[in-house]
């Protein structure tokens, strides 16, 4: 969004990792703050990721009772500390979630390939706080919801998305990026359904997020958190494609994907008609010269009178041998 992108010179912005040590943070915790808008980031100029600016770091460290408000808005627990901390069970905290009351904000997946959902601990306790919560935490679960869970309800992964997505959208510069943003969490056929030109798509591509890492590529753990960042209900993926298209319209406005170049060809021959070969130059005849001592023949008789050139007009062959038949009677 424009309120969290700031445009700062490199000299006066330094890069996540060091501002995270400034901080006082871990790179996982400084990560989270950026997605949640705590910490501003801008673009690096020079295409290099993003940058925080001195000044941004200077705030946040001449706030009140900095580190501990900072570290406090970013920590996360699992479903055993959350339970703990709104004093409730961990069966019902985990219906609260499948339910979707309470969102997660990050996931991992621990040895055995089970997914572990982490939630903001500043989260649980407002959740906890307020009154109209009450009977959700100390009394029987609704009809109505016991029903949704026995059906398999699980809310879970499509909040996690949605607030993913908000986390794309809030970095992302331009309608190419939103449009980016947008095709992440949905399955490439339903991309390649929206987006028919393939100059277009790998354009799209371009701006695509890198999806968090979750074990090697190709591996299951890889394969079971691409199904979780991955739309699976058909309303959320009506909503994401239509989001999507509109999005694309902009972008397109904005700045057309880039296509090659056509390059000019040589002209080929018709279709049906052989090329026509290359005619050679005739060659000029060989004069023939006269043995000594014979008398001079005369050349041939043209419309223009006689010839004074044999090189020009050649004698023919028939005559050529019969001058030297008369040479061998005459020395005979």
């Amino acid at each position: 969004m424009a309120g969290n992108t700031i445009t700062q010179p490199s000299d006066l912005s330094c890069t996540p990792g060091r501002a995270a040590r400034e901080l006082g943070l871990k790179r996982g915790e400084f990560d989270l703050a950026v997605h949640l808008g705590r910490i501003r980031t801008a673009p690096d100029e020079g295409g290099g990721g993003r940058r925080v600016a001195h000044a941004e770091i200077d705030r946040l460290r001449s706030a009140d009772g900095f580190p501990e408000t900072l570290l406090e808005t970013v920590r996360t627990v699992g479903t055993t500390d959350g339970a703990a901390l709104m004093e409730v069970t961990s069966a019902r905290f985990t219906r609260l979630a499948r339910l979707g009351l309470v969102v997660p904000v990050k996931f991992y997946l621990n040895r055995y390939r089970a997914v572990v959902w982490l939630y903001l601990a500043e989260e649980l306790r407002q959740f906890a706080a307020d009154k109209n919560h009450t009977a959700l935490l100390n009394g029987r679960t609704p009809e109505g919801m016991r029903d949704q869970l026995h059906e398999g309800l699980d809310l879970r992964p499509r909040n996690w998305r949605g607030r993913h997505l908000g986390f794309l959208l809030r970095q992302a510069d331009g309608p190419w990026e939103r449009a980016g943003a947008l095709a992440s969490l949905l399955d490439p056929v339903q991309v390649a359904e929206i987006i028919q030109d393939p100059y277009e798509r790998a354009y799209l591509n371009r701006f695509r997020p890198d999806p968090p890492a979750h074990g090697a590529p190709g591996s299951p753990a890889a394969h079971l958190a691409e199904r979780i960042m991955t739309a699976q209900d058909p309303d959320e993926i009506s909503w994401l494609r239509a989001d999507l298209a509109q999005v694309l319209d902009e972008a397109r406005g904005h700045r057309p994907a880039p296509r090659p170049t056509a390059e000019p060809t040589a002209p080929q021959p018709a279709v049906g008609r052989a090329a026509p070969r290359p005619i050679a130059e005739p060659t000029a005849p060989r004069p023939t010269v006269e043995p000594a001592g014979s008398p001079p023949m005369a050349g041939p008789v043209g419309p223009a009178g006689p010839s004074s050139s044999l090189s020009e007009h050649p004698p023919e062959p028939e005559r050529s041998r019969g001058m030297l038949s008369w040479l061998r009677r005459r020395s005979a």
